[in-house]
């Protein structure tokens, strides 16, 4: 196979990414925007010696499972991967994505499978979910300013216009503040000179409040290059529950979207959302789920796995702005949260408070070397641990510690089901046996799949068939 050759192709499966994947001549070939059952034409941009890239060029026959997509910017926008394919196979495809993984990574064999894995949890409604949009701002070729998404595998700003995963208004706030970056002749960041002011525009919006956070990163400390910042303020107050307006300095050269701090420039420095009957206070760089609707469904799942009667100590690990630990600390004894964030942390202790909840305790540093060092100092033992790491899932050290303490029961809330699979088949190799899993769509449109699940402590036996 050579780049810029034009084959026809069927697609037979789904990448991990949500590329459409056939073979021509038994060569693969990875094709973004095509679906399984899709006759396509397609031109090779990339091609090694087993396997190759190629960008659809011609629909020669649909697939039955093809819709046709509801945002324009579909094919353009890397936001979302999944819109040509109707909603019912996207679960089918994200439940298949997790338990690939537990089979081919985890070592789990299809019997054990079939006994723990329960169906998928969807949305009623998989549209216009997202509380929190990352905005980047830059120019377009012709030199005008726009904010956007960047197209994928690129910087190329496409502008966000009737994003139909985002919250309902987020153009009419991002309008407002091009215009006063027009006005003034504030300039847009360039991550090649390193010059510009403005990165970024996070987007915050709490569903039950109604209320929004609007916070520019920008390239400079002081914030002073935010000439006429009242103009900003005056045109962002025009929108109903705009609540809170701030900017974080963000002047590093790294692909990390927030800096460290945070100023409120007008309003208040967090908003409140509800998720169940418990409330939350959000800052500017707050850990908080961006489908609320979804998170409160993942989150009792998570409750009811965890089993809690109400005697129970409790470890939740990369615990956030407390969102588990409130959750568990209603049915628990104690609850400890541990996150490395130290604004994290205050946050944690403000929400417990706005709670009344007393019986948590929330701890700064970072998992892997507090729960040890508890553990070697106290040799106090957990009932329960619940974990909810970031993509790149648990450190190895932690996930010994955790065997070492012997809780009843594991809860483990994942958002990357290779790295799942991966430290699962540690857990069920040291003690723990695989008793359900359940995905939930917390991000519907993309390839990207939430998973909770529970694991129980045996009596030297494995839980897994390897």
């Amino acid at each position: 196979m050579k780049k810029n050759q034009t084959v026809e192709v069927t697609i037979e499966d789904i990448g991990i990414n949500g590329e459409g994947i056939g073979k021509y001549d038994g060569y693969p070939l990875f094709i973004k925007d095509a679906i399984v059952g899709d006759r396509i034409e397609a031109l090779i941009t990339k091609a090694s010696k087993n396997y190759g890239y190629a960008r659809l060029s011609r629909i020669i026959t649909p697939s039955p499972d093809r819709v046709e997509a509801r945002c324009r910017q579909a094919r353009t926008c890397g936001g979302c991967q999944l819109q040509e394919l109707s909603y019912d196979r996207q679960l089918f495809f994200k439940e298949k994505k997790v338990r690939d993984s537990l089979r081919r990574i985890g070592g789990f064999d299809e019997a054990v499978l079939d006994r723990v894995f329960e169906p998928i949890m969807g949305m009623d409604d998989p549209w216009n979910y997202r509380n929190k949009a990352q905005v980047p701002v830059g120019y377009d070729r012709s030199g005008k300013l726009v904010a956007g998404f960047f197209a994928g595998r690129t910087h190329q700003i496409i502008p966000m216009e009737g994003c139909v995963i985002n919250m309902p208004g987020s153009d009419a706030v991002i309008n407002k503040v091009l215009n006063y970056m027009q006005a003034n002749r504030i300039t847009a960041y360039d991550e090649t000179s390193g010059k510009g002011t403005v990165r970024h525009i996070l987007l915050r919006y709490g569903f039950f409040s109604g209320q929004w956070m609007v916070c520019l990163v920008i390239n400079d400390p002081s914030g002073e290059k935010l000439r006429n910042s009242d103009q900003l303020i005056e045109s962002l107050r025009e929108i109903p529950g705009m609540t809170s307006i701030s900017f974080s300095p963000n002047t590093r050269n790294t692909n990390v979207i927030m800096g460290e701090t945070y100023k409120t420039i007008w309003g208040e420095p967090c908003i409140h959302d509800t998720i169940g009957d418990l409330e939350y206070e959000i800052s500017p760089l707050s850990f908080y789920q961006v489908n609320p609707k979804q998170t409160k469904v993942l989150y009792e799942t998570a409750l009811a796995y965890a089993g809690l009667t109400g005697n129970e100590t409790v470890w939740d690990l990369y615990c956030g702005i407390g969102t588990i630990s409130l959750f568990l600390a209603r049915n628990a004894a104690r609850v400890y949260g541990v996150e490395v964030v130290p604004q994290a942390i205050e946050d944690a202790k403000r929400n417990a408070a706005l709670n009344r909840i007393e019986n948590t305790e929330f701890i700064c540093g970072r998992a892997e070397e507090v729960l040890p060092a508890r553990f070697a100092e106290t040799g106090e033992r957990a009932d329960v641990i619940v974990v909810d790491p970031p993509r790149k899932g648990c450190d190895e050290v932690l996930l010994e510690t955790i065997t070492r303490m012997a809780p009843d029961r594991v809860v483990y809330v994942s958002c990357d089901s290779a790295t799942l699979a991966r430290d699962l088949k540690y857990l069920a190799a040291n003690g723990y046996r695989l008793e359900k899993v359940r995905p939930c769509d917390q991000f519907s449109h993309t390839a990207h799949v939430e998973v909770v699940v529970m694991l129980s402590r045996t009596e030297g036996e494995s839980g897994t068939s390897l």
